[in-house]
């Protein structure tokens, strides 16, 4: 092993808001936040790894499912219902995109980056 992740960063247009949709959605809690970057530590963390948010000028939001702006990252989130999250996820301001099966599906967070809801499964280790 060379490292062990520590960060994951999303540039936005808007670090506080996108922090506060991530604290939410995962149940972290916001341990920086300023106008040009935020963290949120996700429960049980010890210290890493850190989301963090990245204010960037003249933002553009990731086109997904296409590529005329590339997704740079995604997240899964394992929820123990789909529907459940779903309504969840709306609540805070997420956007359903109409992908996914029946074990995934795809939102948009507020700033366009996408993620997944995930059910989990008992084929797959953790």
């Amino acid at each position: 092993m060379i490292g062990s992740l520590d960060v994951v960063v999303l540039d936005c247009p808007d670090t506080r808001a996108l922090a506060r949709f991530y604290a939410e959605l995962i149940g972290g809690e916001s341990v920086q936040d300023d106008p040009d970057w935020a963290e949120v530590l996700p429960p049980g963390a010890t210290g890493r790894p850190l989301l963090a948010f990245q204010r960037v000028d003249d933002y553009r939001a990731p086109d997904w499912p296409g590529q005329s702006v590339p997704q740079q990252l995604h997240l899964d989130v394992k929820v123990a219902d789909l529907d459940e999250g779903e309504r969840a996820v709306l609540a805070i301001g997420a956007t359903p995109t109409g992908s996914g099966t029946d074990t995934f599906r795809v939102y948009l967070d507020p700033a366009g980056h996408p993620f997944c809801l995930v059910a989990p499964t008992d084929d797959v280790a953790e």
